[in-house]
């Protein structure tokens, strides 16, 4: 029912549509049959950025037909980690992709000059665009392919900044304004196959198997998401409300993990942002939510009283990486940091890690003036702050240049690996609560909060005692579990919506057979798929360094002890027999 692969070859300039109900009928859709595409059209060892090195979009069955399932998928080799990238978005993607025919989309190749992808159902074009690139805002190439290309109200547009275009290995995806991929560096393998932009529109029908059957489940989905408290948070401050949280227990990150409190918090609150900045809340489509907060900054545009206006969405991740752990007060200033991110392309939870490193080495006389070309990194300089992400992108000389590779890649170069806050080459996200979101973010799929939420095991075991295997054993089931949800694909932040038997019941529905104890294999499947590429590729938990900053600083369940992680370490390798 929905097996329809979209082959585009950049090289060649064509495209064929292939049904692969093989890879969809055994991992259901969206990162399991992106996994089992990676590894066909992947080539081992292969350049990240050469020609050769896919990328592949995936949606899956329940995809703009149940609230929540707004997600795509984006499979690729990673050019910040050299292994297993992935990242996914909302916006208007899953609708388009579903209402234009196509499960899987397969992008090979590189175009001899800039080019950006034109599909509106069965039509697939690849046009010049060589008069966008260089263009300094990825924004502003929104707004230009919204007047020349069709299907509007129904399209996705996504597009790269001049941050993709010059491979910088943290270069995000920007989808539909509001919306990325954003980690691990899809933005500069775009830029790597001359792909400036993407855009797609659809408009077919999707018929479903079980009407009735459909609408009950449709309707029970909707009533725990829309008439309980299950995603209540994310509509009324969303992922924001964890700054104060965070901060009132101890595992907010702040200046560069040098503290797990940040004095100044109330500042750059979820509540602060809502009550003064906030101008509206935004869906992805099919979704009741509205998770997406928009801010209004106004400044100077000119001497005197003429001020620009600018449109920001704020998150959590976000308000971390460019506030609290850069030190940053100011409701504004943090808003401003976010808005040159989202101008460039750059990946802001990269940005901020880079940047708070990159402090606290000119601290530290790691780094000179002359490296930073007279930029005094300084906690709380939004200017500073600002200078030095335009040269970031810029990359005027040597130090640039290794910034734009990540934070790893930095103290190789200059030193300060012990606050280097990386772990397997990916910048750590927001949370300083404990040894199982340390484990959680090595041992993940993609190094990331988000593969097994360790931070929430670690704050369960702040209320009942968990012995390292147990936490270990809730990474292991988390982990499975969000494999095969992330194949639906629906929005991680409805799984508590999307149970066991919602899951299994939603599927039906659609005449996809499944037991829960099937639904649980898969997912198990996908992962074991998932380490198939990345051992493949050289990764090895082993070699992941781990920064002392990590246990110097107090976190949420105190001070966190090498030996209880490389403990929990060693019993995740045996549990999963690799």
């Amino acid at each position: 029912m929905f097996s329809k692969v979209l082959y585009i070859d950049l090289s060649k300039g064509d495209s064929e549509l292939v049904d692969r109900a093989d890879l969809f009928e055994k991992y259901i859709g969206g990162t399991g049959v992106a996994t089992l595409l990676l590894e066909e059209e992947c080539p081992k060892n292969v350049d990240p950025l050469s020609e050769e090195a896919p990328i592949i979009l995936s949606i899956g069955p329940l995809s703009a037909l149940f609230p929540c399932c707004t997600k795509v998928v984006a499979m690729f080799k990673s050019p910040l980690t050299n292994e297993l990238g992935e990242s996914h978005a909302g916006g208007r993607l899953a609708l388009a992709m579903r209402f234009a025919g196509y499960d899987s989309i397969v992008i090979k190749g590189r175009a001899d000059d800039p080019v950006y992808l034109s599909i509106h159902d069965d039509e697939v074009k690849i046009k010049d665009a060589t008069s966008l690139w260089g263009i300094s805002s990825a924004l502003a190439v929104g707004r230009i392919l919204r007047e020349i290309e069709p299907g509007v109200g129904r399209r996705s547009i996504i597009r790269i900044g001049v941050a993709g275009e010059r491979l910088i290995k943290y270069a995000n995806v920007n989808v539909d304004t509001y919306r990325h991929f954003g980690r691990l560096g899809l933005g500069a393998v775009f830029g790597s196959k001359n792909l400036k932009a993407m855009v797609i529109s659809g408009s077919k029908g999707v018929s479903v198997q079980n009407m009735d059957a459909y609408k009950e489940v449709y309707q029970k989905i909707y009533d725990e998401v829309v008439h309980t408290e299950a995603m209540e948070k994310y509509h009324d401050l969303g992922t924001s409300a964890n700054v104060n949280v965070l901060n009132q227990i101890k595992g907010l990150p702040t200046k560069n993990f040098k503290s797990s409190y940040f004095e100044n918090a109330e500042n750059i609150s979820g509540e602060n942002f809502a009550d003064k900045y906030l101008l509206r809340k935004l869906a992805c489509p099919h979704c009741p939510i509205g998770c997406i907060h928009v801010a209004m900054l106004k400044t100077p545009f000119a001497p005197g009283h003429d001020y620009e206006v600018h449109y920001i969405s704020y998150d959590y991740e976000l308000i971390y990486a460019l506030g609290s752990n850069l030190g940053v007060t100011s409701p504004e200033g943090v808003l401003s940091l976010i808005d040159r991110c989202e101008k460039h392309g750059l990946n802001a939870i990269s940005t901020g890690v880079v940047l708070a490193w990159a402090t606290e080495a000119y601290e530290n006389d790691l780094i000179t003036p002359q490296e930073t070309l007279g930029i005094g990194l300084r906690w709380n300089d939004v200017e500073g702050y600002l200078s030095a992400m335009d040269n970031m992108v810029k990359m005027p000389n040597e130090f640039y240049k290794v910034l734009a590779q990540g934070v790893e890649k930095a103290a190789e170069r200059y030193g300060g690996k012990e606050f280097a806050m990386a772990l397997a080459g990916n910048e750590v996200a927001g949370y300083h609560t404990g040894p199982a979101n340390i484990v959680g973010q090595i041992v993940g799929i993609r190094h990331s909060h988000l593969d097994n939420a360790g931070y929430s095991i670690d704050q369960k075991a702040s209320t009942k005692q968990l012995s390292e295997e147990e936490m270990v054993d809730l990474l292991v089931k988390e982990d499975d579990w969000r494999c095969l949800c992330n194949s639906l694909i629906c929005c991680l932040f409805a799984r508590s919506v999307y149970d066991e038997q919602m899951v299994k019941d939603a599927l039906g529905s659609l005449g996809i057979e499944k037991t829960v104890d099937e639904l649980k294999g898969i997912g198990k499947e996908i992962f074991r798929a998932k380490y198939r590429f990345k051992h493949r590729e050289g990764f090895k938990i082993e070699d992941v360094h781990i920064p002392k900053r990590f246990f110097e600083t107090t976190s949420q369940l105190g001070k966190i002890s090498e030996v209880q992680v490389q403990k929990m370490l060693d019993l995740y390798t045996r549990k999963r027999g690799s």
